[in-house]
């Protein structure tokens, strides 16, 4: 059961998260649209004016990694990540994710995995003025190699302790079968968890822990 549900808090809706990030940036009430397209729809016109701001206050962070986590929608929280990436940097966006995936409710966590692939999202000069002139833009702003390890390591933890089966499957679509891509210090980790997944009832754990297996070092 979900810490909100457990505490008897209602947990929070995409259309509030939306609906705050639409109040920061300016734009106008939906309430007409009916209530079943209203996030969509602010979503949809949040995203040009975020993404055509040389930089965005700090307040609005929160709020927009808040939009991207409870987005239901694996392809459309990118409009919420992809500007954060472009303004606050990739490593400061992969560090809320991971911060969500270890002490979020199943919700967010969900939410953390669906938002962990946008992330990703390619740069370039041309797509935001969040670069300087001649395309500038500090590296340290998106330096996220220990931060993906953090992920790795966040996941497999997820992986062994959640006890909804359908997280664990979610966190599996992301994690490697390759021990190669996984970082000297979680190799322990990772074989801990290997053990513990062959074994598994669930056949698509069984089958991850499998192809690690015949993947080897």
């Amino acid at each position: 059961m979900a810490e909100d549900e457990q505490s008897g808090i209602e947990p929070r809706s995409f259309l509030i998260c939306v609906t705050e990030v639409a109040r920061l940036v300016g734009v106008g009430d939906v309430a007409m649209e009916p209530k079943d397209r209203r996030a969509r729809h602010l979503a949809h016109a949040v995203r040009k004016p975020l993404l055509e701001r040389a930089s965005l206050p700090e307040k609005w962070f929160a709020p927009l990694m808040a939009a991207a986590v409870y987005d239901p929608d694996p392809s459309f929280c990118r409009w919420f990540v992809e500007p954060a990436v472009y303004a606050f940097g990739r490593r400061r966006v992969m560090a809320a994710l991971v911060d969500y995936l270890r002490v979020g409710t199943d919700a967010e966590r969900a939410g953390a995995v669906r938002a962990w692939y946008s992330a990703h999202v390619p740069l370039c000069a041309n797509r935001s003025p969040a670069y300087a002139p001649g395309g500038v833009r500090d590296p340290a702003l998106d330096e996220s190699h220990d931060i993906k390890a953090a992920w790795l390591e966040g996941s497999l933890r997820l992986l062994a302790e959640a006890t909804d089966l359908r997280m664990r499957h979610r966190v599996l679509l992301d994690l490697p079968t390759s021990r190669a891509a996984y970082p000297s210090d979680l190799h322990q980790l990772l074989e801990s968890t290997l053990a513990s997944a062959r074994v598994h009832p669930d056949p698509h754990i069984r089958r991850w822990a499998t192809a690690a297996d015949h993947k080897g070092v």
